[in-house]
């Protein structure tokens, strides 16, 4: 089996072209950064009866997203690099519905790309207790769940700690992606991550757009003005418009091409 390594700001994942079989299992062997290529997950692109292409997202645990911000940026790069397309928006069927992409290409090649994400929902805060510790999140709904903290200090935060437990928290049934957010301007966010399912990541999209719209929703930040969320793996422009439809724009790349025994 054949397939592209792609990283979104460090966001990484192994993508394959058409479906094989059992792909969360083999999500789960080929993530591990020891015994395997390593990544944050598998995704697959496939033809769709309701978009242009379909994507499945499997995390390194083996369990299936709802939606990955990074990862339909570099499935745009991916169909139109390796001339499955020649359209420069398309729509990509997700588990979070039809997403339209937008792709700024040079040379040739995709650079960046736009992902209309749609409305998201952002729900009244809620107060976890975290084993003696105390966080106040704001749940935001961007076809997966997050639960984003506002922190004095993101990089000083205990992440690999603190970041297991609100994932797991009896709040979320069903578990949760956990942003921390500190802000550095009103039109300025720097955010860690803790991914459902991957542990941290060196970026997130869809956290990125459920931090954003929390920001504004609370007053720091403002609607229908591009914020910028800095993430380890880098930054990502986000707008949130008025009526919380958001649009995120950034980069997608290729790592490299490799291939597997069955």
């Amino acid at each position: 089996m054949k397939f592209t390594k792609m990283q979104g700001l460090g966001n990484d994942y192994l993508y394959f072209w058409g479906e094989p079989q059992d792909p969360a299992a083999l999500s789960v062997r080929l993530s591990d950064r020891h015994f395997g290529p390593g990544a944050d997950g598998i995704i697959t692109i496939s033809p769709s009866e309701h978009a242009d292409f379909r994507m499945r997202i499997f995390n390194a645990d083996g369990s299936e997203a709802r939606m990955c911000g990074n990862g339909i940026r570099c499935v745009g790069k991916y169909v139109y690099d390796k001339g499955y397309t020649d359209k420069t928006e398309l729509r990509i069927e997700t588990l979070s519905g039809v997403r339209t992409l937008k792709l700024e290409t040079r040379g040739g090649r995709v650079r960046r790309a736009s992902v209309d994400m749609g409305c998201v929902s952002v729900s009244e805060d809620r107060i976890l207790e975290l084993g003696g510790t105390v966080c106040t999140v704001t749940p935001v709904n961007v076809g997966n769940p997050h639960a984003v903290c506002f922190v004095p200090d993101a990089e000083a935060l205990p992440l690999a700690e603190i970041g297991p437990k609100v994932e797991k928290h009896p709040a979320f049934p069903g578990g949760v992606n956990a942003e921390f957010v500190q802000i550095l301007m009103p039109d300025t966010l720097r955010m860690r991550v803790w991914e459902r399912g991957s542990g941290i990541t060196m970026a997130c999209g869809t956290g990125a757009c459920a931090s954003a719209a929390a920001a504004v929703k609370k007053g720091f930040c403002r609607a229908g003005e591009t914020i910028r969320v800095t993430l380890d793996g880098g930054t990502l422009d986000i707008l949130v418009r008025p009526d919380y439809s958001v649009t995120m724009t950034g980069p997608a790349e290729f790592v490299y091409e490799g291939e597997i025994d069955g």
